[in-house]
Formats: C-alpha cells, sequence, structure tokens
C-alpha cells in the first residue's frame, strides 16, 4: 500500500525545486540586464528562498501529525 504522505512530500520537494529554479532563473535574467541592482536581487532571492523552503519545512511537519 502507498504511504499518502510519502507521495504529498514528494509533490512538495517538486513544487519547491520548480519554485526555486524558477526564482533563481529569474533572478539571473534581471542581473543579467541590470547589474549594478545585483546585490539588492540577491537580497531578495536569500528571502525569496526562505519563504519557499519555510512552506516546505510547514509541509514536512504536517505529515507527521496527519493521520
Amino acid at each position: 500500500m502507498l504511504n499518502l504522505k510519502i507521495l504529498a512530500l514528494g509533490i512538495a520537494v517538486l513544487g519547491v525545486s520548480l519554485a526555486e529554479g524558477f526564482l533563481v532563473s529569474n533572478i539571473a535574467k534581471s542581473a543579467a540586464r541590470q547589474p549594478e541592482m545585483y546585490s539588492k536581487l540577491q537580497t531578495l532571492m536569500f528571502v525569496g528562498v526562505a519563504f519557499i523552503e519555510g512552506t516546505f519545512f510547514v509541509l514536512l511537519a504536517a505529515t507527521f501529525f496527519v493521520n
């Protein structure tokens, strides 16, 4: 029998990976267009990655409490 918690976690990891990839890709494109904005873009990237990872860790913790 397939454990649905593991399936949900796998789908969440897929979503987190895609979101981080899109974020970093768009930051790289923006930095290529305006190199002088790189430090501000880098700060925004770290904040964005932190929120994306935070969402994943909340889901990870929730998988242990869901029956």
